[in-house]
């Protein structure tokens, strides 16, 4: 007689909480790049907590639920508000006057760079996730391209304005995203549509023809 119980622990979808972080840092920075607001200081608490925690928490989450492009996705841009903190933190001086004096931007633009080039291979294969997803990571690209402009001197004012605007609309469809997350996961149907996937590079089923052919 096997007396072996076999229990499966399914973890809630953590998307409504990382995608609520990014809402939150994204309109708090937006606002002062915008001219609403002055400074980094009091964008600082929710760049670590918001941007940073809360993503981060939503990438080990999303690990243990097998998903890829979250657990990525999350732990990436939630490293990186952490990161932009710390240079925040550098250049007002809190750790020190050397540290500070020490600075050289053009190394955060080159951070910039880096993380360009991984919000482009996320946007591919954010294609294969829904609607708004896709449009969050597609307009992430154009915010670090307004970042990397404003940051070199190339055209910085509408770097600037690339950066701050994109940035406003970021925030407004984390917000759309994590709503939806969490209604449709609470009433168990589609309360408010993210959009199917688009499918541009899924070869599946170019793969399961050759199969049945």
């Amino acid at each position: 007689m096997d007396n072996n119980t076999s229990i499966k622990i399914t973890n809630a979808d953590p998307s409504a909480l990382g995608l609520f972080g990014l809402a939150m840092v994204t309109l708090v920075a937006a606002s002062q790049k915008l001219g609403l607001t002055q400074g980094v200081s009091y964008i600082i608490p929710w760049a670590i907590l918001l941007g940073g925690f809360a993503q981060l928490f939503a990438c080990v989450e999303d690990s243990k639920r097998h998903n890829l492009f979250g657990t990525t996705a999350f732990g990436a841009y939630g490293l990186f508000w952490i990161a932009v903190s710390a240079s925040w933190l550098m250049k007002l001086g809190f750790f020190g006057k050397i540290v500070a004096a020490d600075i050289d931007g053009g190394q955060l633009g080159f951070a910039f760079i880096g993380y360009l080039i991984f919000s482009i291979y996320m946007t591919i294969a954010a294609t294969e996730t829904n609607k708004v997803l896709f449009s969050i990571v597609f307009l992430i690209d154009f915010l670090f391209i307004g970042l990397i402009m404003s940051t070199f001197g190339f055209m910085p004012e509408l770097g600037h304005k690339m950066a701050a605007y994109t940035e406003l609309v970021i925030s407004m469809l984390g917000f759309y995203g994590s709503a939806a997350v969490m209604l449709n996961g609470q009433f168990g149907r589609t309360f408010l549509p993210v959009g199917k996937p688009l499918g541009i590079f899924n070869k599946k089923s170019d793969a399961h023809l050759k199969v049945v052919a």
